[in-house]
This record gives structure tokens, C-alpha cells and sequence, in this order.
């Protein structure tokens, strides 16, 4: 469980102030602010691993609700990455029309 979620992020969040953040609670082993491919923009949250469970747990609650640049950071477990399948099908042509 030592993977964090953290969500409502500012834009101009840095994973610098999100690790110093974080770092109050424990090793910070990897922190991640999710951007979009498209804009080049932070997604507005972000992933953090700690180096155990129970650092993880004492930064959910010491941190969940806390402002960061204006905006209170809903923190908790990150969930698994839901498998979304394969890559879809695609092209041919099925038919007559």
C-alpha cells in the first residue's frame, strides 16, 4: 500500500512541493504528476510511493485535506491499474455497403 493517490491537485503543483510535502512523513521513494500528452499540462493529480505502509498510511492522514497552492489535496491508496484490454480492433472492412 505504500503507493499513494493524491488528487485535486493544483496545475502548478511541482513534484518538488509535493515530495517536500511528503518527505515530513517519511522516505519518499518516487513522485509522479500525471501530464497530458496532448497540452503538456499536469492532469491534476499525482502519485506518490513511500517507502512503507506505514509511512503511506501516516501521510494519508496527516495530509489528505491539507492546501497546497490554493487548492485541498484529496489523498488516499491508490487503487490497482485496472487492466483496459487490448489495444482494439480496428480498420478492415467488414461488409458490403
Amino acid at each position: 500500500m505504500s503507493r499513494i493517490y493524491v488528487g485535486n491537485l493544483a496545475y502548478e503543483a511541482t513534484e518538488t512541493q509535493l515530495r517536500t510535502a511528503f518527505e515530513a512523513h517519511g522516505t519518499v521513494r518516487d513522485v509522479r504528476i500525471m501530464i497530458d500528452r496532448e497540452t503538456g499540462r499536469s492532469r491534476g493529480f499525482a502519485f506518490v510511493e513511500m517507502g512503507s505502509d506505514a509511512e503511506a498510511r501516516e501521510a494519508i492522514a496527516a495530509l489528505d485535506g491539507r492546501d497546497l497552492e490554493g487548492r485541498n489535496l484529496r489523498v488516499n491508496e491508490a487503487r490497482p491499474r485496472e487492466d483496459r484490454g487490448g489495444g482494439g480492433g480496428g480498420g478492415g472492412r467488414g461488409g458490403r455497403w
